[in-house]
């Protein structure tokens, strides 16, 4: 097993910036890469407003904590007419080396695509040595203010947005679903028609979080990941089920944390991220997260959260997640071949 720096993981798998991204492709990434089709027809920079607040702020619906301003880059394919677009949020490392070559697949397969960047406006570069520098559910609120930009674009076809997101930007993905939250916050005027979320940490039992969108929800996960483990998820999927929600979760066999990123490194230790694999976390009253072992409120100095988690991006597991995601989009999304 490899033991890198902290910082060098997560500038290598998670938060390599776009500048550094445009030298060249990896070994790992999609064949949509050397796509003509996934040149983009155009690309926008949209900033948005959102806020930055706490999470008991966010689940009790208050306009607290402070305004701040972020950006999103859409990308319009070659296609003609109205497109179906992907929203993409990143995970605790930024806008991530494994995001350009999704971009690059769904542009080529007549999609525009959002990114958003949550960080960027706030000054953060990563929080994954530090995850209580921003409350986890603020990504939910900046997604649904990133709604507003396709609302409005009239190139979007608003009855077709998929919501993916990766790690924290994964657990994003996942909650965001919630009839709750997007009462209280989505003001947009459109929802999602489906959610995509990449090994999100499930850890957090919200109230009424069977209570959800109808549409799909298809969670993709590495077998091996002990970062966020699908063992985590396996218990809120099985609560979504029994209430008849349409939810399916895709293991990839000896994947681990980030196996999309397109840098094959195996198994690599992140010596000083945390990771809340070990808890059990209850919203007990709205706006309170309570930590189940302790009976106290949570939070990231809990006995439970844990150091050391491992990350690896795993081009077999990667390809096969972009042929997966692919055909379920294009059927989703009536693409065209």
């Amino acid at each position: 097993m490899k033991l890198l720096p902290a910082g060098l993981v997560a500038a290598l798998l998670l938060s390599l910036p776009v500048a550094a991204r445009a030298q060249g492709p990896g070994p790992a990434q999609s064949p949509a890469t050397s796509d003509p089709a996934s040149i983009p027809a155009r690309v926008e920079l949209h900033p948005f407003p959102s806020r930055t607040l706490p999470d008991s702020a966010f689940l009790k619906g208050e306009e607290a904590g402070q305004p701040v301003t972020l950006a999103a880059e859409l990308r319009l394919s070659q296609a003609s007419g109205k497109q179906p677009v992907v929203v993409l949020m990143h995970g605790s490392g930024g806008v991530g080396a494994n995001i350009e070559p999704w971009v690059e697949q769904f542009n080529a397969m007549g999609m525009a695509t959002l990114v958003i960047d949550g960080f960027t406006g706030r000054g953060l570069t990563s929080v994954s040595s530090d995850q209580a520098k921003l409350g986890r559910l603020n990504f939910i609120l900046d997604i649904y203010r990133a709604l507003d930009i396709l609302a409005k674009h009239p190139r979007i076809d608003t009855s077709r947005i998929a919501l993916m997101g990766f790690s924290r930007g994964g657990q994003a993905a996942l909650y965001a679903s919630l009839d709750r939250f997007q009462k209280m916050w989505n003001r947009s005027g459109v929802t999602f028609a489906a959610y995509v979320p990449f090994y999100p940490d499930c850890a957090i039992s919200f109230m009424d979080e069977t209570d959800v969108a109808g549409v799909p929800i298809r969670i993709f996960h590495g077998a091996a990941d002990d970062y966020d483990p699908v063992s985590v998820c396996q218990p809120y999927v099985a609560r979504l089920k029994a209430a008849g929600r349409d939810v399916v979760v895709k293991e990839y066999a000896g994947a681990e944390h980030g196996f999309d990123t397109p840098f094959p490194l195996g198994r690599v230790e992140a010596p000083t991220s945390q990771t809340v694999r070990a808890c059990t976390i209850r919203e007990t009253e709205p706006g309170v997260l309570t930590n189940a072992a302790t009976g106290q409120p949570f939070t990231y100095k809990d006995a439970c959260v844990q150091l050391g988690p491992h990350v690896g991006g795993n081009a077999e597991a990667a390809a096969a997640a972009h042929t997966d995601v692919g055909a379920f989009l294009a059927t989703q999304f009536k693409l065209k071949p």
